[in-house]
């Protein structure tokens, strides 16, 4: 195993400090020390797989530690936050990974043979012990890099298998229930489904359990066992994160971010965010921007 990962960090060794496309569909890399506020993201279904230094992910009151030993894998859309460390000897943090297509896994599974019913998994993320067949299953995604012409007729294969060696391992049951319909995991994610796409506008418990199929009480304990967030919760979140983004990305003012992202006063937006973030919204902006307009070693 340890010659596959230094065959992968070779590979991966064009990533930048940001995600960096491989031209492989939904597999991304990435290298080097990435900037906080990139880091604080609403984050995409995915299998991440560390090759060198560590990186910690805090999502709800959780946090998960993983090193090259180890991968992420995450089943829904969540609000998390992380932070990347280099490896002991001074080599830069570099990662790669896999967003996860619900509709591929639902393929796979449909071509496997039956197996016994499993226990629900509860939570939709977690961390897990990387084996030498997943290992060889990323070499050979990576490899397809230095040869685009192949990655059409093999990327899909391969693809499979890194899903197929996650769903065989401790963390299967997470991508089962989000490609099965009527498990709670999967009725959670309808839920989230329709809040990333109207955040901005009036949401309440009472709706999100409608879209869910769920009683109110029963969505709201599933919805906080899988995302580790109580529905409240994911929703203010992921405004916060998104008017980060308008302040740093499109200039806009704290009264202009706080509307378009859903909030009725400014003055609850900025008290919520500096709660969130340590800082007032125009001074978190302020921040980020000049740490961007700062020169790199």
């Amino acid at each position: 195993m340890d010659q596959s990962l230094a065959e992968l960090r070779t590979l991966a060794a064009a990533a930048e400090n940001r995600r960096t496309e491989t031209g492989i569909p939904r597999v991304a890399m990435v290298q080097g020390a990435i900037p906080e506020h990139h880091l604080a993201a609403v984050y995409e279904p995915m299998v991440n797989l560390i090759l060198q230094g560590s990186k910690s992910m805090t999502i709800g009151a959780h946090t998960l530690h993983y090193d090259p030993a180890t991968y992420f894998v995450m089943s829904v859309e969540l609000p998390a936050a992380g932070i990347v460390r280099p490896a002991a000897d001074g080599a830069p943090y570099l990662a790669v990974s896999l967003t996860i297509d619900p509709a591929i896994v639902a393929g796979l599974l449909a071509d496997l043979p039956d197996s016994a019913p499993q226990e629900e998994a509860e939570v939709a993320f977690d961390v897990a012990a990387v084996t030498p067949e997943l290992m060889d299953a990323w070499v050979r995604m990576l490899r397809l890099m230095a040869r685009p012409a192949e990655i059409a007729a093999l990327a899909p294969v391969y693809e499979r298998e890194i899903l197929y060696r996650v769903l065989q391992g401790p963390q299967g049951g997470m991508l089962r229930q989000i490609a099965t319909p009527d498990t709670a995991m999967a009725r959670v994610g309808i839920a989230i489904g329709w809040i990333r796409r109207h955040f901005n506008e009036p949401l309440g418990v009472d709706e999100l359990a409608d879209k869910a199929a769920m009683s109110v009480s029963a969505f709201h304990r599933h919805f906080k066992a899988v995302t580790a967030l109580s529905p409240l919760q994911y929703i203010k979140r992921v405004r916060l994160l998104q008017a980060r983004t308008l302040l740093v990305a499109s200039g806009k003012s704290v009264t202009a971010a706080a509307f378009d992202v859903g909030y009725e006063s400014p003055t609850q937006f900025s008290r919520e965010y500096a709660r969130a973030f340590g800082l007032p919204p125009a001074r978190d902006a302020a921040r980020i921007l000049a740490a961007s307009r700062r020169p790199r070693d």
